[in-house]
């Protein structure tokens, strides 16, 4: 979890005290937006809970909710909040009683009176650092206009940030609602919002700091909210480097002229069937072999089904899973947003992986049904690169002829460096076989070799052949070779 700095107060929301820089800053009031179901009251219980945590005084303020559906519901969720204290101002049942005593004043002057008197007493005795309120814009139908309302909210976040209290209070946001005058007396917004395409977290505004920009993933469920922040523009990028990483083919390091290039993009483009992922897993191996931590995520295929077919061609995947070199990844469709997959894969950075593979890229699309996904990965490899981790990013075609194309998914130009494979048609005396190719189109730091080879996956491994004299098509996506006659 960030760790909050001096003179911030953590959200208890790991991803969100990333986006806010560290945390609210002491003594300021920040403004939740959202329609219902957005997650409002659930952010404003961790932010009671981490103050309970840390032993601070923590006070919440209810205006809809009752006391003790709010503790069940945080409870529902993992989040304890046995030491927090509440002033319950929820409409109760009783109120339709209390109509005849309403004489000689109206009844919001004196439910506003009552109100006032309640809070100012309970925060007068606690002191607390913390206060959440919600939804401050109850107060409203207590006021007897908009200028008594702006008045007595501005007294009272005045009356708290003296006290040195940060206070985090809710609005409802929507059509016939609104809330811009408690826009303008906060110190910071944080929009929420809930669509077709997802849950998302602005900050629109933040004195005295500098909130990372975007729009923010947001999970809600049984731990709660999680938020999974854009990915942060790196500073300090680590400079690729000609260091090559080989595949332990030979005849393919030699068209690679020794390999791939550390902290660059390799896009491995073809058709179904052709033998991509299991090109890309041969990097990997061979990384993971060299006691390098490797990360394969796949989108199409289970873990199972990838280790059962590297095991069909020799590739000793399986063994170094089970010993923690390499890991084979599952990312199941529709399970989560392009920025939740992101932060996944930072957190393998972050623990140590130089080398990720991707497999594929359309998958990936469809997986995160998101009609961002493209820039989202476009953004991962980028950020990945960044700070020296090399990627593989598995690209696979629909049509197995055609004009050449590298990738129906619109990212080639953030790969460094590209290598193709390809059917040959194989015109032999009296019939024809098809076969794979494999040469590179890309490669931004080296020079490579341009030829094609032929290119075939068996039992004993992967085997890269000779140049092919005489190869023709190749840019027509469907390449056509007549073996020399033999003299």
């Amino acid at each position: 979890m960030v760790q909050s700095g001096h003179g911030r107060l953590t959200s208890g929301i790991a991803g969100l005290d990333e986006v806010l820089n560290g945390g609210f800053i002491r003594g300021q009031a920040y403004l939740v937006r959202g329609g219902p179901g957005a997650g409002k009251t659930t952010l404003g219980m961790h932010y009671l809970a981490a103050g309970k945590a840390r032993g601070e005084q923590a006070l919440c303020i209810t205006l809809g909710e009752t006391e003790a559906r709010l503790r069940a519901n945080a409870a529902a969720v993992g989040l304890d909040l046995s030491g927090v204290n509440f002033v319950d101002l929820s409409p109760s049942s009783a109120l339709l009683a209390q109509v005849q005593t309403y004489d000689f004043f109206s009844p919001a002057e004196v439910e506003a009176e009552s109100v006032t008197k309640r809070i100012l007493s309970r925060v007068h005795a606690l002191k607390p650092q913390r206060v959440f309120v919600d939804a401050l814009t109850q107060l409203r139908y207590q006021s007897q206009d908009v200028a008594a309302f702006r008045r007595q909210v501005h007294s009272f976040l005045r009356f708290l940030s003296e006290l040195t209290t940060t206070v985090v209070f809710t609005s409802e946001s929507g059509r016939d609602l609104y809330d811009d005058d408690l826009q303008f007396l906060s110190d910071g917004i944080l929009d929420l919002t809930a669509g077709p395409e997802g849950r998302f977290l602005r900050v629109t505004k933040m004195r005295g700091s500098g909130p990372r920009a975007g729009a923010h993933a947001v999970r809600l469920g049984g731990q709660g909210m999680r938020v999974f922040p854009v990915l942060p523009v790196e500073t300090t990028r680590v400079p690729p480097r000609t260091e090559a990483i080989p595949s332990g083919i030979p005849a393919l390091d030699e068209l690679l002229h020794g390999g791939l290039e550390r902290g660059t993009t390799t896009i491995i483009s073809g058709p179904s069937g052709v033998g991509k992922s299991t090109l890309g897993m041969q990097f990997m191996v061979q990384a993971a072999a060299r006691e390098e931590r490797a990360v394969v995520y796949s989108f199409v295929e289970g873990r199972e089904t990838m280790l059962l077919r590297s095991d069909a061609v020799g590739q000793p995947a399986r063994a170094l899973v089970q010993c923690g070199a390499l890991s084979v990844e599952e990312v199941h469709p529709a399970e989560l947003s392009p920025l939740e997959f992101a932060n996944a894969v930072r957190k393998a950075a972050d623990d140590g992986a130089t080398m990720v593979m991707l497999d594929s890229i359309g998958a990936f699309g469809m997986a995160m049904l998101a009609p961002d996904a493209n820039n989202s990965l476009y953004s991962l490899c980028r950020y990945l690169t960044a700070r020296g981790v090399t990627v593989l990013a598995i690209s696979e075609l629909r049509a197995l002829g055609g004009e050449l194309r590298i990738t129906e998914a619109g990212i080639s130009p953030v790969a460094d460096n590209i290598l193709f494979m390809q059917y040959l048609e194989l015109h032999r005396q009296e019939r024809v076989e098809v076969r794979k190719t494999v040469g590179v189109l890309k490669k931004r730091l080296t020079d490579f070799d341009k030829t094609v080879r032929e290119i075939e996956i068996t039992n004993q491994g992967i085997r890269v052949g000779q140049p092919m004299p005489g190869l023709q098509g190749i840019l027509t996506g469907a390449p056509r070779w007549t073996e020399p006659r033999r003299s």
